[in-house]
């Protein structure tokens, strides 16, 4: 349930309704906007019965949530959050900060695997060149086959530290076991959970645990509903640096690796105050067919991108086929800041 407090509604009276909501051992979350004070209640709620919430001082009305996520619900938290990705350097300087969800347009782009230090820099100076904000490249890669690279793990770690101290650039990385959030948190900005993870419950705990900014991925067959969920039990513990990232789900059509769900974006929008990016790459697993569906993700309303470049597509240990190259990705950008402004982003 959400109390919803007056207009100018005097913080005595928000703190008895605190007060009286975490004696019945529920947990208040508050919302501040400009005029109106939220109070969500996450618990059981028939432990207010009698209570008569609604006469206290400075009470306009209560709502009852009937979905089963809360702290991501927008009926919680009106306004949009702000997810900062960035990272302190040894000076205490911060370096590459950037915020998802604001008026900017953030691109994520890199590598689906780490496979050499010269690949990893190279392509970090590149997508730096051409205005990208994250550097991404997986150092764990949860492949369909057992035979596939598997991903050089921490030593992947290091490299992406060393490409995004080199460049600026904030770094991204999947994580899939307890251990490797415990290596990652300590190389990276951002921590992935991928879609075949997205319902791995203890992970999300995990994860949630750290404090770090969150990626994520909708699983391939999961609904909106399950995925918000998902997320709900990274912010229930605390983290509420969360975006989600729509790349596809598994449907009958076969022309593309996924189907693209490009109307998640205003649902999402609609249920959640989250941001949402959207992945093109793994959605078509075709990369001519990337650029136009990046570009159809940006006029959905998404608040960034997440495109997978490579200097060599062809010898590319994981995903090649819908990896842009550098000339082909910086030609993606010049193309996408007309439009993001059109659709009231920056892209700079």
């Amino acid at each position: 349930m959400i109390i919803v407090m007056k207009p100018g509604a005097r913080e005595a009276s928000v703190k008895k309704i605190e007060a009286l909501i975490e004696s019945k051992g529920l947990t208040a979350h508050l919302s501040r906007g400009a005029e109106v004070t939220i109070i969500g209640v996450v618990g059981d709620k028939t432990r207010l019965a009698g209570a008569n919430i609604e006469d206290y001082d400075d009470v306009d009305r209560i709502v009852p949530v009937t979905e089963s996520y809360k702290l991501v619900n927008r009926k919680f938290h009106p306004d949009n959050t702000i997810v900062t990705v960035g990272h302190k350097k040894a000076d205490g300087s911060s370096s590459g900060v950037v915020q998802i969800g604001g008026d900017s347009l953030v691109v994520m782009s890199g590598p689906c695997a780490v496979e050499t230090e010269d690949q990893i820099i190279e392509t970090a100076r590149a997508i730096k060149k051409s205005g990208a904000h994250i550097l991404r490249g997986g150092a764990y890669k949860p492949r369909t086959s057992p035979y596939s690279f598997q991903g050089l793990e921490v030593d992947g770690l290091k490299l992406m530290q060393e490409a995004g101290e080199e460049t600026g650039l904030a770094t991204i990385c999947e994580v899939t076991s307890t251990e490797a959030i415990e290596a990652a948190v300590r190389y990276v900005d951002m921590l992935q959970i991928g879609a075949r993870n997205m319902q791995n419950f203890y992970l999300l705990k995990e994860a949630g645990k750290t404090g770090k900014p969150i990626l994520l991925k909708r699983g391939m067959a999961a609904t909106i509903d399950e995925w918000l969920n998902a997320a709900e039990y990274i912010l229930a513990e605390g983290d509420s640096q969360v975006v989600l990232c729509e790349r596809g789900i598994r449907t009958f059509e076969t022309a593309t690796r996924n189907t693209l769900d490009l109307s998640a974006v205003p649902v999402i929008k609609e249920k959640s105050h989250l941001p949402i990016i959207v992945d093109p790459s793994h959605a078509t697993g075709v990369r001519r067919y990337v650029a136009p569906m990046a570009r159809a993700a940006v006029a959905a309303g998404a608040d960034g991108l997440m495109i997978e470049t490579h200097p060599n597509p062809a010898t590319a240990l994981s995903d090649g086929p819908q990896s842009l190259t550098f000339a082909q990705f910086d030609a993606l950008m010049k193309e996408l800041a007309p439009l993001a402004a059109v659709c009231g982003k920056k892209l700079d």
